[in-house]
């Protein structure tokens, strides 16, 4: 009779003919490692967003409703990637939006440089991009143009300290017309144009300082419910002037250099003609000098990638200062101003505008003729 008693091995025999199983099923792909059947794939890295900073006073923080309208219009443009930061939360403008901003209402810049506040903030928010409107309550306060960029340079620095790769959009600040302050309107224009010579002194590759021009085109009157603070009208100028040049930060576009639109490239003989108009506006004058508004349109069925204007100031004038442009100047007065690079490209009907100051030894009306050449675009 069979024996059917179950058969007892010890357990050092049971693991050895484990052992030999897997050996005689691997080669026959049977038993796959325990490593194998265990294996998760990659999930690719999702990029930190980039952070950026609205920085300034009422004008940007109370409520602000600008930066209501940028942050959509960055969304539509497909900058989705982003975060505004700041200390302050959204104060309403009705819109979706994120809020956070680091705009103090009543702030000066000269305070918040000398009492050291922007540091703490800058530790709280990490941003790297700062877009910053500053000095509208120092102007009223008849705080003088020096002062406010002394206040810039340390701001600035601060900055970088928490960043050495800060980016920085610095605005022209919007006109200032209240009724308790008669001189503040012609205050707003010699700060302003002492800006684009500080920021381009201030600018590194690693750190650019970017100036926005958001004093042209914009007018108390319709603009601001009180001659200082932006209405609805006055947020959509304003975030129209910050959109290009915030966007311009943001996008990672390195041309190659073989391209045949790259600067110098004549283009191909039989692309259609490219044309542009600038046209020349006065805007404010006074005792030996004055201000004017020059706008530059694309009037050619193709887009362009930039443009040159060729300015000749009238009875001997000459121009001195520029923003949203860069000026070189003959011995003869003539001023050549190129694109600031973020203004350049311009769709076929689409138009942008650069802000110049110009000295004169005497009664001279402001005049100039205007030329304008265009870059093909690539």
């Amino acid at each position: 009779m069979r024996d059917t008693r179950p058969l007892h091995l010890p357990g050092s025999r049971i693991r050895s003919l484990l052992g030999l199983l897997a050996v005689l099923l691997l080669p026959l792909g049977l038993l796959a490692p325990a490593a194998t059947a265990a294996s998760v794939p990659d999930t690719p890295a999702v990029a930190d967003p980039v952070r950026i900073m609205p920085l300034g006073d009422s004008i940007t923080g109370s409520p602000g409703c600008w930066r209501a309208l940028l942050w959509n219009r960055l969304q539509d443009a497909g900058h989705t990637g982003i975060d505004f930061v700041g200390t302050l939360p959204p104060q309403g403008c009705g819109v979706a939006h994120d809020g956070d901003n680091e705009g103090h209402g009543g702030e000066l810049v000269t305070n918040v440089a000398g009492q050291g506040l922007l540091p703490a903030r800058l530790v709280a928010t990490r941003p790297d991009i700062v877009v910053m409107h500053f000095g509208t309550n120092d102007v009223w306060s008849n705080i003088a143009p020096d002062r406010v960029l002394a206040a810039y340079d340390t701001l600035l620095a601060q900055m970088r300290e928490s960043n050495p790769d800060m980016r920085v959009l610095v605005a022209q600040l919007i006109p200032m017309d209240p009724a308790t302050c008669a001189d503040c309107g012609r205050r707003v224009v010699d700060l302003n144009a002492r800006i684009p010579a500080w920021a381009a002194g201030a600018s590194t590759d690693r750190s650019p300082v970017v100036v926005v021009d958001q004093w042209t085109g914009f007018d108390t009157a319709t603009d601001t419910y009180d001659g200082v603070h932006p209405d609805a009208s006055g947020d959509e100028k304003i975030a129209a002037r910050w959109f290009p040049a915030l966007a311009a930060q943001l996008e990672d576009t390195p041309g190659d250099p073989g391209d045949p639109g790259d600067p110098g490239d004549p283009g191909d003989p039989g692309d259609p003609a490219l044309t542009c108009t600038a046209s020349f506006r006065a805007v404010s004058v006074w005792q030996g000098g004055y201000q004017a508004e020059v706008t530059v349109r694309n009037t050619s069925a193709t887009p362009v990638r930039g443009w040159t204007v060729t300015l000749r100031p009238a009875d001997g004038a000459r121009v001195t200062q520029v923003w949203n442009g860069a000026l070189t100047t003959a011995a003869d007065g003539t001023a050549t101003v190129s694109d600031a690079g973020w203004n350049g490209s311009l769709a076929p009907g689409a138009s942008t505008a650069f802000g110049i100051v110009a000295g004169t030894t005497g009664p001279a009306a402001p005049a100039a003729s205007a030329d304008c050449a265009a870059t093909p675009a690539s």
